[in-house]
């Protein structure tokens, strides 16, 4: 076990330098010049250029990569060019709807996604069956900002119900202004989490000590809780930490169309600004994000069981 954490560990660090290197490098072919956009068009092409020496853009590209490693690893973000002020304060001042949104329309998935899963599996290539693969397929289907616009559409203006935009105080205001998003941001997720674990019910049903289990007079339900389901569950663990990108460029889309100010409204107006430092950090922590996610899947499945790690023998 310690030669697989220390390998997947090493993976991992190699991980993160190509999210490092990758945001760094993209944001640099971007066309359009930050510091003509943070100066405005009365800027002369002296003051460009001071300013761009100042924050260190004058440089060659491998010494601003170093430089920029080097403030990662410090957790020295730097200015943002756009915004005047450090980026650490950025992200502490937005992070928090993000996580709340991204937090809530995961709990959304898995509150619809886990019932419809099970119903499939018990009821497979029935009516019942195909009805839940059609829907689970339609919303996943359906871009994120439009079903974000048609439920604003329904339970906003139409019926009234919740807010359309912005980000309510207090829990109870958070949540009600989140709850439209965070259910487009679920039925996005809802396909992955119904055929991963129907599929993976499906296979542990079938399995002997199940059917031992069945044989031995045990109710349907008892089989699902103790001997089906938490065997069957780390699929779909797995594919909801991979999916955590996904959620994140939901997330970036859903915050424009509520008007919530997170960190994926900051990502817009840094992209749109051109601001360097601010888009590379908010990539690079995205980035990192998944990849710590899925060596703690990983080293999680590994101990739940053995058989994944290089080396195993099958039993």
């Amino acid at each position: 076990m310690g030669a697989y954490v220390v390998r997947r560990i090493g993976i991992s660090v190699v991980q993160l330098l190509g999210v490092a290197f990758f945001a760094f490098m993209l944001i640099h072919f971007v066309p359009g010049n930050p510091i003509a956009n943070m100066l405005g068009p009365r800027a002369t092409p002296r003051e460009i250029d001071l300013v761009s020496a100042r924050l260190g853009l004058t440089k060659p590209l491998p010494q601003q990569f170093w430089l920029f490693l080097v403030h990662l690893v410090t957790f020295h973000f730097g200015q943002s060019i756009t915004f005047g002020q450090s980026i650490s304060s950025l992200i502490t001042q937005r992070v928090v709807p993000s996580i709340a949104l991204i937090s809530y329309g995961t709990i959304v998935a898995i509150v619809l996604g886990v019932p419809l899963a099970v119903i499939a599996a018990l009821k497979a290539e029935t009516a019942t069956d195909h009805a839940v693969r059609v829907f689970t397929s339609v919303s996943f289907a359906m871009p994120t900002f439009w079903s974000g616009l048609i439920l604003a559409i329904i339970f906003g203006l139409k019926l009234g119900w919740l807010p359309v935009s912005g980000y309510g105080a207090g829990f109870g205001g958070i949540v009600r202004s989140l709850t439209l998003p965070a259910i487009a941001l679920g039925l996005s997720l809802l396909a992955v989490i119904v055929r991963t674990l129907r599929s993976s019910l499906r296979h542990t049903m079938a399995l002997e000590y199940v059917e031992a289990a069945r044989a031995r007079g045990f109710t349907t339900r008892r089989v699902l809780i103790r001997h089906v389901f938490r065997n069957a569950v780390m699929p779909t663990v797995t594919v909801l930490a991979v999916s955590v990108g996904f959620l994140i460029g939901g997330t970036v889309v859903l915050e424009q169309v509520f008007q919530i100010p997170g960190l994926g409204t900051l990502l817009f107006q840094a992209v749109e600004q051109r601001d360097y430092p601010l888009v590379e950090t908010l990539a690079v922590l995205a980035g990192s994000l998944v990849v710590l996610l899925n060596l703690g899947t990983d080293l999680l499945q590994a101990t739940v069981d053995p058989r994944v790690r290089p080396g195993a023998k099958s039993v």
